[in-house]
């Protein structure tokens, strides 16, 4: 007896047609029994049809949760260095090289406090070109595990050489991916970007202003003449939008000696005897 997976969103009319027998212009019940068939019924997370409906959103979603969770415990990474930053800056350009430089050191000194592990303090990007590609190659050039979180965009971008394989994690929904990206963190940089970057950067900002985010958050805004430009903090204490003391919720700098001595003592302050991730 010939045995037919069923499928229930497909109609039973189409499904005689499927299978070689002849449609009839009146719909009626299937009689698969008559025809020789046994039926197998398809479970529904086996279900294509239904797991890209949009009624199993939520399924989707809860996925990329619990996907990467997974696959970060099993790496041991708790703990991350969050850099963002544009995917248009060019291999050789000084921002490039002071990302690729900053994240070398970094990693270097991480693997310093836990020599055996090594999984303190894991440098994380979005994975994908540019500030992103800098950050994940100095790790790697310092023989550091790092973390590519990259995202399903229109114009579809592969993740970078440099990303850890087992740690290259994808995304669809933007806001799961920012989640992993600032849950994980101890401590974020954020070089020159476009319109990414600033949602990033005012993301987290704003999770620390609000107090919703209660673990300390060293920022490090790196290329002050641009900073200056693009955003006139003193413009919005003026105007009485944001407090004076919020100002001082990032660290400026154009220097990558003087980043990593504010990150390395930040850390070791604020973060070092507070393992795991938290919000």
């Amino acid at each position: 007896m010939r045995r037919l997976a069923l499928n229930p969103h497909i109609p039973c009319h189409c499904l005689a047609g499927a299978t070689g027998f002849p449609l009839t212009t009146q719909r009626r019940e299937c009689t698969f029994a008559e025809r020789g068939f046994t039926l197998k019924p398809i479970k529904a997370y086996r279900n294509p049809a239904f797991m890209h409906s949009k009624e199993a959103r939520a399924l989707r979603i809860l996925a990329e949760y619990i996907e990467p969770k997974s696959r970060l415990e099993a790496a041991g990474v708790e703990d991350t260095i969050v850099f963002f930053g544009s995917a248009r800056i060019q291999e050789g350009t000084p921002w490039y090289e002071a990302a690729r430089s900053l994240s070398h050191r970094l990693t270097t000194w991480s693997k310093g406090l836990d020599p055996e592990l090594q999984r303190r303090f894991v440098v994380c990007t979005g994975g994908g070109p540019g500030i992103m590609e800098a950050a994940n190659r100095g790790a790697s050039e310092a023989h550091g595990r790092n973390v590519g979180l990259t995202i399903s965009l229109p114009r579809e971008e592969s993740v970078n050489r440099h990303v850890t394989r087992e740690l290259s994690i994808h995304f669809h929904y933007f806001f799961m991916r920012k989640f992993w990206l600032s849950y994980m963190a101890k401590a974020v940089i954020v070089f020159p970007g476009g319109y990414g970057t600033l949602d990033e950067l005012f993301e987290v900002l704003t999770l620390v202003q609000t107090k919703r985010m209660t673990k300390r958050m060293p920022i490090v805004l790196f290329g002050t003449q641009y900073w200056g430009e693009v955003i006139n903090f003193d413009a919005l204490v003026r105007h009485g939008t944001i407090n004076a003391e919020d100002v001082d919720l990032v660290h400026r700098t154009d220097s990558v000696d003087d980043a990593y001595e504010w990150l390395t003592r930040q850390l070791t302050e604020q973060a070092l005897g507070k393992p795991g991730v938290m919000l």
